[in-house]
């Protein structure tokens, strides 16, 4: 087993009001590796200077669809399938997996300041029609004005959030049939609208940490993402959108995306994060820290912080490990123990209000396997027993 400190505590969440969870179980999405993959960590994600580093399975449809068909075999809801520089396009790549499988839901990545809202609309339309309305879209806003202005986009950070609460405006209206008319500071359609409007209408999924993208989420948003930090650190978070999307009247669900190592043994597993740390080299981490230390999301800086791009402590929580932010951007904590410690994990996130978790492993189709065969039925043999009980205790009649 690796040797494994003492984790960082986390404040306390006894103070703050328990969030109403919605009884059953969960949804549990897997990822598709568009950037490659490998039985190391792969290099790359939100603003990596590594974009694809280390991959030695490439990203083929014939690959992929093998990874989502083993999702959709295992009982995940969907598959997420990332956008950026270093990755494949999400909407082509998942429409030719779409057709290698059956059930299983696409959740794609884009950014909006790429296409015009009405085409986004449109393509989301045919997407659920020639699926059988099997998409999810996760709306990216871009948070590494470099990589934009490689596109063609040189607004800053803040007007790109303002840009999209007005594409997502549009394409709300547009979803409900209506003729969509406006003349905003970024976004500006006349007289659009579809033939058909999809059935149904797919969920949007949307991140971000900063005020603005906290302000776009509490507005637009189905379901708000966090990457992995510590519960008591999402459940402040949550806290947040939660009462930013009650002023609008409105009411999300909260889904965070982690990576995960489970084994039938907590040592195994930590044996496996010990691999794949010692295969990060001294210098691949200081490239990809010396990187990401220059990236403009909030998101990406509270990942850092749970590091600070040392080996030590990386145990940041029980069983929630840093080390894959080590060498990549975006989503950089892994769920590592046994499958019932992992389980319990997954638990304590359900408690604080997370209802949907994106996860990930090296290599996806071999990790799909060891969570989905050796966590899910745990998390859902749970969530039974939790809803039998609750069936079970009867209800005082009305006075």
């Amino acid at each position: 087993m690796a040797d494994r400190p003492t984790p960082t505590p986390t404040p306390t969440t006894a103070d703050r009001p328990t969030p109403t969870v919605t009884p059953g179980s969960p949804a549990f999405h897997w990822f598709l590796p568009t950037s490659g993959d490998s039985r190391h960590v792969v290099g790359g994600g939100h603003g990596s200077p590594l974009g694809g580093a280390g991959a030695d399975r490439p990203p083929s449809v014939g690959y992929l669809s093998q990874i989502a068909r083993a999702a959709e075999q295992l009982g995940f809801t969907g598959a997420l399938t990332p956008t950026g520089a270093q990755c494949e396009d999400a909407w082509l790549t998942t429409a030719m997996v779409s057709q290698h499988t059956e059930r299983l839901k696409f959740l794609v990545a884009f950014r909006p300041g790429f296409l015009s809202p009405t085409l986004g609309a449109q393509m989301a339309a045919t997407y659920q029609r020639q699926t059988g309305g099997r998409l999810l879209l996760n709306v990216v806003t871009g948070g590494e004005s470099r990589e934009q202005r490689a596109y063609g986009d040189y607004l800053d950070k803040e007007a790109r959030y303002a840009r999209t609460g007005e594409f997502l405006q549009v394409v709300r209206g547009l979803w409900r049939g209506e003729t969509v008319d406006l003349d905003g500071a970024h976004v500006r359609v006349e007289g659009a609208g579809l033939t058909r409007p999809p059935e149904p209408v797919p969920d949007v999924y949307f991140g971000g940490s900063s005020p603005a993208a906290l302000n776009v989420a509490a507005r637009h948003a189905d379901v708000y993402l966090t990457w992995g930090e510590p519960p008591a650190q999402v459940a402040e978070k949550i806290e947040r959108v939660r009462a930013l999307a009650a002023a609008e009247g409105r009411a999300l669900r909260f889904g965070i995306r982690l990576h995960t190592i489970s084994r039938d043994t907590s040592e195994a597993a930590w044996a496996e994060a010990a691999r794949l740390l010692d295969g990060f080299t001294p210098e691949a981490v200081a490239a990809a820290q010396r990187g990401l230390g220059g990236s403009e999301s909030e998101g990406q800086r509270r990942m850092l912080a749970l590091h600070g791009g040392s080996r030590d402590r990386l145990e940041i929580h029980p069983n929630l490990w840093a080390g894959i932010g080590l060498v990549r951007g975006g989503a950089g904590t892994a769920l590592v123990g046994s499958h019932e410690e992992v389980a319990d994990l997954i638990e304590q996130y359900r408690r604080i209000g997370i209802e949907e978790f994106i996860l990930s492993g090296y290599p996806h189709l071999e990790e799909a396997y060891w969570f989905g065969e050796g966590v899910l039925p745990l998390v859902r043999r749970r969530a039974a027993e939790v809803a039998g009980h609750a069936a079970a205790v009867p209800v005082p009649a009305a006075l």
